[in-house]
């Protein structure tokens, strides 16, 4: 099957194509996955570097698991959001004892322009804060308001009931708007949040 005959497949029928030997569905499902779960393993480790490596482990783990995926019992976005959370939280946890100075600060390539370097200010302010949360707080925030994902696929990846995940999210937020207040001028944002 060609690789754009299968951009309308949902991601666990090319799960089950790839088990069965199509080599075009796991592309497929790779060109779909790899960004979502990069930039939610970089929201989580604030280091491009290790959520590279976080991705790639994730996929790899989806690889293996193939054969003995189960339609119906989670969708593959919920056990690879899951798989990413719980690499990055064990890679966090190794991280404890590094000094914070000694953590690179994520790289950014893009232009100089002024709206590109706002931007950059608000995404690294929204990153540290984001790094100052704990780390359920960190994870149901990004999983809610930046992946866009509902609260029970996040109680599920979580492994959580739904009203701990609407606290979690409800204190996180209270959190990054008490870290940022203070900053609303620099950030642009002179006449409310955006």
């Amino acid at each position: 099957m060609p690789l754009d005959a299968m951009d309308d497949v949902p991601d666990e029928a090319l799960l089950t194509l790839f088990a069965n030997g199509e080599g075009a569905a796991a592309r497929a499902l790779t060109l779909r996955m790899t960004p979502r779960v990069m930039a939610h393993a970089y929201r989580l480790l604030g280091d491009r570097d290790e959520a590279e490596d976080v991705a790639q482990e994730a996929m790899m783990r989806l690889w293996r698991i193939a054969p003995d995926w189960r339609q119906g019992e989670a969708r593959v976005t919920t056990w690879l959001y899951r798989v990413v959370a719980n690499l990055c939280t064990d890679r966090l946890r190794r991280r404890r004892g590094v000094d914070i100075d000694s953590v690179p600060e994520p790289q950014d390539d893009a232009p100089g322009a002024d709206q590109a370097l706002l931007q950059k200010a608000r995404a690294d302010a929204l990153q540290a804060a984001l790094g100052q949360l704990p780390d359920r707080q960190r994870q149901a925030v990004v999983l809610r308001h930046i992946e866009g994902l509902s609260n029970p696929e996040i109680a599920a990846i979580m492994e959580i009931g739904v009203e701990a995940v609407e606290s979690l999210t409800a204190r996180g937020k209270r959190a990054l708007t008490d870290l940022l207040s203070g900053r609303r001028a620099e950030l642009g944002f002179d006449d409310g949040w955006d």
